[in-house]
């Protein structure tokens, strides 16, 4: 019963939520493309012509933007274990992003196009146990800036959702090391209650 409560309520905060209605009326796939739009404006991040890789991309908010906003001459390279409905100017790679082979087939679609921009708002499936929930997010978020470290160009800039917690301050360090200067955003449509941030490095140095 206390599982069907709380389901109703998030659905009744959901229904009625600003961002959800928003992007239902300017054609968005999820709420969660304002949290790119606040971003990207705020720090300059898209520019006609760049290549973007987007990790835990699907529905496809994030995608969106960013081809709208790359032109196109742009590239967006979109991959999530989920399904995704075709974006135009958005290549798409369905496949789990911890399994080699899958990050294979991303490198092998990148191919020599030099990568200016990584954004990753990818999550695992929440269990309820903190720990574990935790210990999988800083996974995914270790895997995304393995991957930024290598592909990024000298200069490119990276974007990950992370959550506080066991791992995090380590993390952190690593991002200082590896980007000219790393800073926190928490967008205004990342729901309050939520302990989800963002971590910007930008300028990866060689």
């Amino acid at each position: 019963m206390k599982r069907a409560k709380t389901s109703k309520a998030w659905m009744k905060e959901h229904v009625n939520d600003f961002f959800v209605k928003q992007a239902k009326k300017e054609g968005y796939r999820s709420r969660a493309a304002y949290k790119l739009i606040e971003i990207v404006e705020r720090d300059h991040l898209l520019r006609p012509g760049m290549t973007v890789v987007d990790l835990g991309a699907a529905p496809g908010g994030w995608s969106q933007i960013a081809a709208e906003r790359l032109g196109r001459k742009g590239r967006v390279i979109a991959l999530d274990r989920l399904q995704m409905t075709p974006l135009p100017g958005v290549t798409f790679i369905q496949g789990d992003f911890c399994e080699p082979c899958v990050l294979t087939e991303l490198k092998k679609s990148l191919g020599e196009f030099p990568l200016d921009l990584v954004i990753s708002d990818m999550s695992p499936n929440i269990s309820g146990i903190g720990v574990s929930d935790q210990a999988r997010s800083m996974h995914l978020a270790e895997l995304a800036l393995e991957f930024s470290i290598e592909r990024l160009n000298s200069g490119g800039n990276f974007l990950v959702k992370v959550f506080q917690g066991s791992g995090f301050e380590q993390f952190l360090l690593v991002m200082r090391a590896t980007f000219g200067r790393v800073v926190t955003r928490k967008p205004e449509a990342s729901r309050g209650r939520s302990s989800e941030m963002y971590l910007l490095g930008l300028e990866k140095r060689n």
